[in-house]
Formats: C-alpha cells, sequence, structure tokens
C-alpha cells in the first residue's frame, strides 16, 4: 500500500505521498511535477531502444492517487510531455482514456520547458495551461524552482534525489525538498533521471520515498 506523510508546510497542511506526489487537504488538489509523459517512445523514435510501459506505469500511479485522495483537480508542474515525439499515437491514446475514465476532474499545467519544446497538450485531455507562478490557496505553483512574494512556492524541473549512505553503500532516492517558503516536488514520470541535492539543500528539510515509504531525512533543517 502506498503510505503518505502530512507535514506543515509555510503553515499549511501538505500530504507527500510515496507515488512521488503531494496533496492540498484544503483545496483537494494533487499536485504532480515531471510526469514526462511518452519519453520512452521519445528515445525509441531517437533509435535508442528502451522498453515500453513507462506511461501506462505513470497513469497507474494517478489513478491510485486519485483513489486515494479524491480530488477534485490535478495540477501539474510543467513537463507533461517529454519533446515532440511524445505525441505518439500509442501515448496519445492511453492519456485519452485516462483522461474519460476522470471526465470530472479539473486539470491544469503550468507550462515547462519540455512543454514548449513538446506543443501544447492533447485537446481530448481538457487541460488549461497557464504560465508561473500560479496562485492558488497559499502556493505559488512554478515549473521552475523560485521564490514568490507572498506565497509559498512548489515546483518541479529539478527531479531532486538524496543520498542515503549506510557503511560502503549508498541509494539515491527521489525527495521532497523545503525551504522556509519554496519547496520542490520529486519527479513523477516512471521514467526520469535525478539530481543529487544533498549538497545544496543543507538548510531545507527532506523528505525521501523510500519504496511505498515516505520518510523524514532531515526534518528541521541543519
Amino acid at each position: 500500500m502506498i503510505e503518505a506523510l502530512t507535514v506543515d508546510v509555510g503553515g499549511n497542511a501538505l500530504v507527500l505521498s510515496a507515488a512521488r506526489a503531494a496533496f492540498d487537504p484544503v483545496l483537494k488538489t494533487l499536485f504532480i511535477a515531471d510526469a514526462h509523459f511518452g519519453k520512452d517512445a521519445v528515445f525509441r523514435a531517437r533509435g535508442i531502444p528502451v522498453p515500453e510501459g513507462s506511461t501506462a506505469e505513470t497513469l497507474a500511479r494517478l489513478d491510485a492517487l486519485i483513489a486515494m485522495h479524491r480530488p477534485v483537480s490535478v495540477i501539474f508542474l510543467g513537463d507533461l510531455l517529454h519533446a515532440r515525439e511524445s505525441h505518439a499515437a500509442a501515448t496519445l491514446g492511453a492519456l485519452a482514456e485516462w483522461r474519460l475514465r476522470h471526465a470530472g476532474l479539473r486539470l491544469i499545467l503550468v507550462e515547462g520547458n519540455h512543454d514548449r519544446h513538446a506543443g501544447g497538450p492533447p485537446e481530448a485531455l481538457e487541460m488549461e495551461v497557464v504560465d508561473e507562478p500560479y496562485r492558488t490557496g497559499p502556493w505559488a505553483l512554478c515549473h521552475y524552482p523560485q521564490r514568490v512574494a507572498g506565497a509559498f512556492a512548489l515546483a518541479g524541473h529539478e527531479h531532486p534525489v538524496y543520498r542515503v549512505a549506510a557503511r560502503r553503500d549508498s541509494v539515491r532516492l527521489p525527495c521532497f525538498r523545503f525551504a522556509a517558503d519554496a519547496g520542490v516536488l520529486p519527479a513523477f514520470g516512471a521514467f526520469t533521471g535525478g539530481y543529487e541535492v544533498n549538497e545544496n539543500a543543507r538548510n531545507e528539510r527532506i523528505f525521501v520515498i523510500a519504496g511505498e515509504r515516505v520518510m523524514a531525512v532531515r526534518p528541521e533543517p541543519q
């Protein structure tokens, strides 16, 4: 079972999910960063042999989050599609079928750098596209990590991971990172890399995703 952890972020409750997303229980809104749908199709179109299935895996986690939290809206913090080749028939078909299952959801995309290269989301998704920062409740929703006066900024883009070491062994785990007035969510997509933040997040709170658990490795800034 996917676990979640409720934390105080800028004086507001935010539910951090091991499915690599965050949920605002007051606004009933899911925040998803860097889904990168169709990235595997992009690689194959460019001659790089990678397995299929990342879109299905990513959508399955999104389905599980929706079943768990019953949101009224989902806001994507940029990079919904990876590149123009993401508009492959199989990828768009899977997204269209997913949208039919969740026709009542409001979908919003805060445009990211990959979205500008990939082109807009398919019409079948009925998704609003907005510029950053997009303000809702106490949040300023962005793609690029930044600070926004008068709000707590949540962003993506970075794909943060945190290295956890034990003696000679170590592992890089997706993580949420929070400063006093800004935070970054882990990449949601099943086929994404990661940027290690151990050195430049020393004054931040860090919550890692280990399997189906969310754990605080640094609940308070150092």
